[in-house]
């Protein structure tokens, strides 16, 4: 038996131990990543949850609140969370992680890292290709969850089938600012930390301006550490997604761009790149746009 398809095989049946090996062969362009990639079912049916939102928004805590919930009623939760990294040192921060210790020993729960890699905005063509591997397996619920700076927030809609963006009360100015990226994006407002000063004026003004939009959103409260509002915010993911065809292709067309941009990327050999700018700065003239036109020739 082909080993792609053994390892499928297992991933399908929910082993955790081949899971993490063949999200390991992905994440790092390993054979036989390609031949996994390229033998997924095209139908699975688990839901994709994005949750997105500011650094201090508590999304870590409501994640575990979440899978807490979830695995209650005996569900089985897939957790992705995407670190952002430094260029000078690739490897996942793992801070949050350690309040999520208590679920690295449930059963139902398996939870992975994801370095960023300096992806423009965040998400990672890896990204897609681990949600997919994550899909093959028998889980009911993938979160995915990461920071929300720059696109990032945007680009999580593409991969999630519902997208949850969480705010705490002190972000009433940052909303004004950003209000139309995250419109664009958001099936659901949470506003974390409910219980701080000021929660209700700022879900009162939230509500407002979601209520200007073309679609309608949710504002929903929750006290995530004492896990307030979190059974309210589960009902909610649990609805029925409706996806029109025009969004499917929409969302489909922009996942095959960022594969294929990967692919084509991956012929850039960034080592000699380096040299080749280090040689070319020796000269007077150096420009930067001829030099790219020049290298993408070589």
């Amino acid at each position: 038996m082909n080993t792609h398809l053994s390892i499928l095989s297992e991933v399908k049946q929910g082993n955790y131990k081949i899971l993490a090996r063949a999200l390991t062969f992905v994440e790092n362009n390993i054979a036989p990543a390609d031949q996994i990639l390229k033998n997924l079912n095209p139908h699975s049916e688990n839901l994709v949850i994005g949750i997105t939102g500011p650094p201090g928004a508590g999304k870590s805590t409501l994640v575990n609140a979440i899978t807490n919930h979830f695995t209650a009623a005996n569900k089985r939760v897939a957790i992705l969370a995407i670190d952002p990294t430094s260029p000078f040192n690739f490897g996942s921060l793992l801070g949050d992680r350690i309040r999520m210790a208590a679920q690295f020993n449930n059963p139902k729960v398996f939870i992975r890292s994801l370095a960023t890699r300096g992806a423009l905005g965040g998400i990672s063509a890896k990204t897609i290709e681990m949600v997919d591997v994550l899909k093959a397996s028998n889980f009911d619920i993938i979160l995915i969850e990461t920071v929300g700076v720059g696109q990032s927030e945007v680009e999580i809609a593409g991969l999630a089938d519902k997208t949850i963006v969480v705010l705490v009360p002190e972000s009433g100015d940052e909303v004004q600012h950003i209000k139309s990226g995250l419109m664009e994006i958001a099936d659901c407002f949470v506003i974390n930390k409910a219980d701080r000063d000021g929660a209700d004026t700022f879900a009162n003004n939230l509500k407002k301006i979601v209520h200007q939009g073309l679609k309608s959103i949710p504002v929903l409260k929750t006290v995530a550490d004492k896990n307030t509002g979190v059974t309210e915010l589960c009902k909610w993911i649990l609805k029925p997604v409706e996806m029109t065809n025009e969004r499917k292709v929409h969302l489909f067309a922009e996942k095959a761009w960022r594969i294929i941009q990967n692919q084509k990327m991956m012929a850039v050999d960034k080592k000699r790149l380096q040299e080749n700018i280090q040689a070319a700065l020796v000269k007077n003239d150096f420009n930067v746009y001829r030099f790219a036109e020049e290298f993408v020739k070589l």
